[in-house]
């Protein structure tokens, strides 16, 4: 078994917050390792989710959060009819085109956190059900959210990925070191 260091963290709040999300995000990824297009989009439990369409919703959450906190329109929002296209390749996608587009997104978000002027800074969220109920939220709020967002779905990917060929994620990062 293959012991998990955490990553390095800088001693400021920032550094761990994207260190933490980072961590997330490489989980995710891994979860990925050695499959065919077929084996990543095929949904082996009793989810419907598929690992690529896994992948895919986490890249457009956290670009859909960095819109919001940026107080910018997401080109990607979603709407009730494409929806459920947030969870799966559509129109010739690849997992190639979905973990680049989420590159940019977590390089995006990265500049972002590391320059936004304070992480108290509030910003307004769209009305619904699930957010707080006077609908505004802080940077660090989001942040927070992030981690746990991934960190959800990345325990999502381990069971579908277990379910798929038995590999565990020490399994994949023991593959991962060894290149």
């Amino acid at each position: 078994m293959v012991a998990l260091v955490p990553p390095e963290t800088p001693g400021d709040e920032r550094g761990a917050f994207l260190n933490f999300i980072t961590t997330q995000r490489e989980a995710l990824r891994r979860s990925l390792l050695g499959l065919t297009e077929e084996q990543a989009a095929s949904r082996p439990s009793a989810s419907g989710l598929s690992l690529s369409g896994l992948v895919k919703h986490v890249a457009e959450t956290e670009l859909n959060w960095l819109r919001l906190a940026q107080e910018r329109e997401n080109e990607r929002q979603r709407n009730e009819e494409t929806w459920n296209d947030a969870f799966r390749l559509v129109d010739g996608e690849t997992i190639a085109d979905v973990l680049a587009f989420w590159d940019g997104v977590a390089e995006e978000t990265e500049e972002f956190v590391r320059t936004v002027p304070d992480l108290d800074a509030v910003f307004p969220l769209p009305p619904a059900p699930w957010f707080p109920a006077d609908g505004r939220v802080s940077v660090r709020w989001m942040l927070l959210h992030l981690v746990q967002e991934m960190g959800r779905h990345a325990g999502h990917a381990d069971v579908i990925r277990e379910s798929l060929d038995g590999r565990t994620s020490f399994e994949l990062i023991a593959m991962e070191r060894a290149g």
